[in-house]
């Protein structure tokens, strides 16, 4: 039974405001536009499952990198969403559970004499990374030498790396699987510089809000909400984290 304190904490509108990342390829974490124009995705069928467990009417708003969707969630502007976890963001907004275990790595274009994430922290070299990300940040941290330019979307860093305009491409290993079949040559580099979860987070002040975004996502990955979102995506292969209450 919901709690109707909690779930006005959570949906103060009377409707869930939901935040999803659009991008060209699916990832974990990210939407994408289908042939009738709507979003769709893990993220969305996470949403749309709890809106319906919760029945109430779900909203969705579209941003073009998780640093908005941030910034979104913080200011209260929506209510939910998934993001990848660190220390910056947890400082900005409520966490509850993750639901996925990212690892990102880099990816170079074609005719690149890169082979290993350790090559990549080199003077000389351009990383290209997704503007406020957990990514960026991770990537500045283990590539000092490196210079990190940051771009406000996956479209326009998959355009950059079409033209090999980088030494490197930081992303998640998920993510780059959708894109490299747009990116000729490219390669990407085994293992990963950081790695970190996909938690639901909400408003911070608001704790009946946390209480319950922690149950729905626990609930998701135990009645299977989420591995249906997995492979409905095409990630079959793709492990749901475990529990942590």
């Amino acid at each position: 039974m919901i709690d109707t304190q909690h779930l006005q904490s959570l949906a103060p509108a009377g409707t869930l405001r939901g935040g999803v990342v659009v991008a060209p390829a699916k990832s974990i974490s990210f939407a994408t536009t289908g042939d009738d124009g709507a979003v769709q995705g893990v993220p969305v069928d996470l949403l749309r499952g709890f809106a319906a467990l919760l029945n109430v009417p779900l909203a969705l708003t579209e941003f073009p990198n998780s640093g908005q969707l941030t910034d979104a969630i913080a200011e209260g502007r929506c209510d939910i969403g998934f993001m990848p976890r660190d220390a910056a963001r947890e400082a900005r907004v409520a966490f509850g559970p993750s639901f996925y275990l990212m690892g990102s790595t880099y990816l170079v274009p074609a005719g690149s004499e890169i082979f290993t994430i350790e090559a990549v922290n080199r003077e000389g070299i351009r990383i290209v990374a997704i503007a406020n990300t957990t990514t960026a940040r991770a990537a500045r941290r283990t590539a000092p030498l490196a210079m990190v330019e940051e771009v406000p979307s996956v479209e326009l860093m998959t355009a950059m790396a079409q033209r090999g305009e980088a030494d490197a491409f930081a992303l998640s290993h998920d993510s780059f699987a959708g894109l490299l079949p747009r990116i000729p040559g490219a390669r990407i580099l085994p293992g990963q510089f950081q790695q970190t979860g996909i938690g639901v987070a909400v408003p911070p002040g608001r704790p009946g809000a946390l209480v319950l975004a922690r149950a729905l996502i626990e609930e998701a990955k135990t009645n299977g909400l989420v591995r249906r979102a997995f492979d409905a995506a095409g990630f079959v292969d793709a492990a749901v984290a475990p529990l942590e209450s």
